[in-house]
């Protein structure tokens, strides 16, 4: 039933959902956005279930994880659903992030800079949330990433004490956590609003790069059925996942309370920000860890660079570009895996390799349309 265009929210919905001119040539990667809107909404909904029995208080906080867990019906679902749905949707930002570079959507600043801001929001409040439980790798988690603002020159050892609220990490660490975990999601679903709304003012990019292309049909029924059919394959082995080996994304040390007397053997965060825990621990001077950290999420922003010439509509469209595309996914999957090993020879070595690598390849990708565009200019 086609909804009437009387009331202007209607309208937009009309305009946006209904008979929206897409496309004809989206692939499967144009999906990645909308299976991520979806992850968002269950994660907030969960989220708001499971705070009903949640107690954010050091002596109480890992209690209440088990007695949720156990005690609650389907309390211990909630509780997978929400760390799974934590990992699926990263996995998604990544493919999210990488078919944007790919095919050239950061030549959108507005539209890239806003979700380069929301990817660096759902970092912080993935870290947030994964203190929480108050378990032992949790713990040792906050104190290894609070200390790392101690690098701030001057006033570093002041701000990790306004981040503690004391001298150590207790319980005013865990109760900021917990209120901004609470906070943030919901600054995140206002900037997707902002980011939605920019794609319908810019358009879609799409896999040959024409800004204007005459080749459009309205976004239903056609791309309903296969976003539809998409979500059902996703489901599916969301729902696989979480019931049969749901807890493979919680580490074992989580399941012991936090004791501050004793330190994990191998203090590790989530799998999706093993790439870089390897790179900061690559570097052997502290401030030059946290700096090489914070550029390897940060050189995001620099895709915003008018690019000519060779990554003008992306990646795809030239092979020097694609070799150093994938360049920087292989190091991006060693790095991850180089995250989970130990500290020591030779993975420490292989690490530091890695990490030159992936700086070079992202100094050569940012440098290259700078060259480009001078030339271009002089032309």
């Amino acid at each position: 039933m086609r909804i009437r265009k009387t009331h202007p929210i209607l309208k937009f919905l009309n305009n946006s959902l209904w008979d929206l001119p897409s496309p004809i040539n989206l692939s499967v990667h144009w999906n990645y956005g909308r299976i991520l809107g979806v992850i968002l909404a269950i994660q907030l909904i969960r989220g708001l279930i499971i705070r009903t029995r949640f107690s954010g208080h050091v002596d109480l906080s890992f209690s209440s994880v088990i007695m949720f867990t156990q005690n609650t019906n389907y309390g211990w679902l909630l509780r997978l659903v929400h760390s799974t749905g934590a990992s699926f949707f990263f996995l998604f930002l990544y493919l999210h992030i990488g078919r944007g570079i790919y095919y050239g959507s950061y030549n959108k600043p507005v539209l890239w800079n806003i979700g380069v801001v929301i990817y660096l929001l759902l970092i912080g409040t993935a870290f947030l949330g994964y203190v929480l439980p108050w378990g032992q790798i949790s713990y040792w988690a906050a104190t290894v990433i609070t200390n790392l603002l101690s690098t701030i020159p001057i006033i570093g050892t002041l701000i990790v004490e306004w981040v503690w609220g004391g001298f150590a990490v207790a319980n005013p660490t865990l109760t900021r956590f917990y209120t901004l975990h609470f906070f943030l999601p919901f600054v995140v679903l206002g900037l997707v609003v902002l980011h939605i709304y920019y794609l319908h003012v810019y358009g879609r990019n799409n896999p040959l790069g024409v800004e204007r292309s005459s080749m459009k049909r309205s976004f239903h029924y056609y791309y309903t059925v296969k976003d539809s059919l998409l979500f059902i394959i996703i489901g599916i082995f969301f729902i696989f996942i979480t019931c049969t080996t749901g807890y493979i994304f919680i580490d074992p040390e989580n399941f012991i309370p936090a004791n501050a007397l004793v330190t994990p053997i191998h203090i590790q965060p989530e799998w999706y920000f093993l790439f870089a825990y390897a790179i900061l621990r690559s570097i052997p001077n502290k401030l030059g860890g946290v700096l090489a950290l914070l550029i390897s999420v940060l050189f995001l922003f620099l895709f915003r660079i008018k690019r000519e010439k060779l990554f003008f509509c992306g990646f795809i469209y030239n092979p020097f570009s694609r070799f150093l595309y994938w360049s920087l996914i292989s190091v991006f999957f060693i790095l991850t895996w180089l995250g989970r090993c130990p500290a020591e020879a030779p993975y420490l070595i292989v690490s530091i390799i890695r990490t030159w690598l992936y700086f070079i390849i992202i100094f050569t990708i940012v440098i290259i349309p700078w060259i480009n565009n001078y030339y271009y200019l002089l032309e």
